[in-house]
């Protein structure tokens, strides 16, 4: 399908009217919808038809009163037409702020352990990996206390590290 002349002046005037794309299509007949809304886009067409009066109409209004009521006139005859931008259909409207939960663990009587500083050539199976600080900078070592049976940190370390899940479904 070639767009002609006519055809272009056509289309720009059923998009100036506000029709869709869809109407154009079926108007101008052997187009698709979306070869309309390309051929729009090309032409960057923008404005859709309005409800108000355009600037020259306004500055004409603006010189007399009878002016005054053919454009009213004609802003009352012309035909409303609502935009939509995005997908408004899943766009969900909240009357109220959303409230953030915190969920507080219970106190215990939780000892933090002083952390031995060892470095990774001082790691051994027994030792606690827990890393401390950057790895990039001079002072970064690891936890180093006596570590559990059953993984690589102490106890205290452990806990942190390995969270039951329904605790963790609970803090998202």
């Amino acid at each position: 399908m070639n767009w002609t002349d006519e055809r272009v002046e056509l289309l720009k005037k059923l998009w100036s009217e506000g029709l869709s794309a869809s109407q154009i299509a079926a108007q101008l007949g052997g187009v698709s919808r979306n070869a309309v809304i390309g051929k729009v886009h090309r032409l960057k067409l923008s404005g859709r038809g309005r409800a108000t009066a355009t600037p020259a109409r306004q500055k004409k209004a603006s010189q007399g009163s009878t002016v005054q009521k053919s454009v009213a006139r004609a802003a009352s005859t012309a035909r409303h037409v609502t935009t939509s931008i995005g997908a408004t259909a899943l766009q969900t409207q909240f009357d109220a702020e959303p409230v953030a939960r915190h969920h507080i663990r219970p106190v215990e009587n939780v000892v933090v352990p002083i952390s031995r500083h060892l470095q990774l050539v001082e790691l051994t199976e027994r030792t606690c990996k827990w890393p401390n600080g950057d790895p990039l900078s001079e002072d970064f070592n690891f936890c180093g206390n006596e570590a559990a049976e059953t993984g690589p940190y102490c106890k205290y370390h452990a806990r942190v590290a390995f969270q039951p899940a329904a605790e963790r479904r609970r803090s998202r």
